[in-house]
């Protein structure tokens, strides 16, 4: 039985200009969940439901196995490493050195020697207070402090903030190499869809509130295809997942598939060549996703 980091059940959190849920999610140890939505879809309150900052109105949240109905225990805390969206301002009147010193004192797992090959990577400045940084630098410091507890579970929200081209590559290349060893688990909310592309094993739609699905990244990326074959717009009552179809010159038909293998293989079987085929770029798949046409294999939450 695959093991879960965390399992939400039934979670609801009344906001005063929205409601986020009822959401019934699990994240599965030992992979990078690519969460994605517009902002104010409520990705970083569902975040800090994770970490009881927020307490939820109602459901259960379970971490690891375990449920705690009041704070969650020391002992599950330093396991878990986070990446506000918001610098701490706690932090502001302290260097790097100096806050890490703190934090090290509350995770007896804490790996100096690692902390400091992350802050030399990134070239984080020494010796100037947090405040007084870039917000680049600082969040490079934050990334970095992050991981020198080797946490079990990543919790990051929008990591890349403020990061110039050169220091996202870099973190894109630390978090994939933390990762490796597969006991790490990581919720990635971003709205950069190439960081979800290039780091996520699965995908997971959060729009106004609600789940719209938690879908492997490899099947979206395999099965949503523009497809080109010859015929007419008849065809597309006979294929699985078609979603959009058009008669683009006259004997060649264009559709759009949610079920791109099995569409292939009912063609080939039938002797209709297929012509052409275009995967879709991630953007494209989430912008149809949200209009209503489920991905093949999508685990949902309630209120869908």
């Amino acid at each position: 039985m695959e093991e879960i980091a965390i399992e939400m059940k039934g979670i609801e959190k009344r906001m005063r200009q929205k409601t986020i849920g009822p959401i019934d999610l699990q994240l599965p140890k030992g992979y990078v969940i690519g969460l994605i939505g517009e902002n104010g879809s409520g990705k970083s309150t569902l975040i800090h439901m994770m970490l009881k900052i927020v307490f939820p109105d109602q459901g259960s949240i379970s971490w690891f196995g375990e449920n705690y109905k009041q704070e969650i225990p020391q002992h599950v805390r330093r396991q878990i490493g986070f990446v506000s969206e918001k610098s701490s301002r706690e932090e502001d009147n302290l260097t790097a050195e100096e806050a890490a010193e703190f934090r090290a004192q509350w995770y007896p797992e804490w790996d100096q020697t690692y902390f400091e090959e992350l802050l030399g990577k990134f070239k984080v400045p020494r010796n100037i207070k947090l405040k007084n940084m870039s917000k680049g630098e600082r969040r490079k410091y934050e990334i970095s402090a992050a991981l020198a507890p080797r946490p079990k579970l990543l919790l990051l929200d929008e990591p890349s903030s403020g990061l110039d081209p050169f220091a996202w590559k870099l973190m894109i290349d630390e978090l994939r190499s933390y990762m490796e060893s597969g006991e790490a688990t990581m919720l990635l909310s971003t709205h950069i869809v190439d960081e979800v592309k290039r780091l996520a094993d699965y995908v997971l739609l959060l729009h106004h509130g609600k789940m719209h699905g938690m879908v492997e990244k490899d099947s979206l990326m395999d099965n949503w295809k523009e497809i080109w074959v010859s015929g007419g717009t008849d065809l597309a009552g006979d294929l699985p997942g078609i979603i959009q179809v058009q008669q683009d010159v006259q004997g060649v038909v264009r559709m759009i598939t949610t079920e791109c293998l099995n569409t292939e293989q009912i063609l080939q079987d039938s002797g209709i060549p297929v012509l052409k085929t275009r995967t879709l770029e991630l953007d494209e798949i989430l912008s149809l996703w949200l209009k209503g046409h489920l991905p093949a294999g999508t685990q949902t939450g309630k209120g869908d």
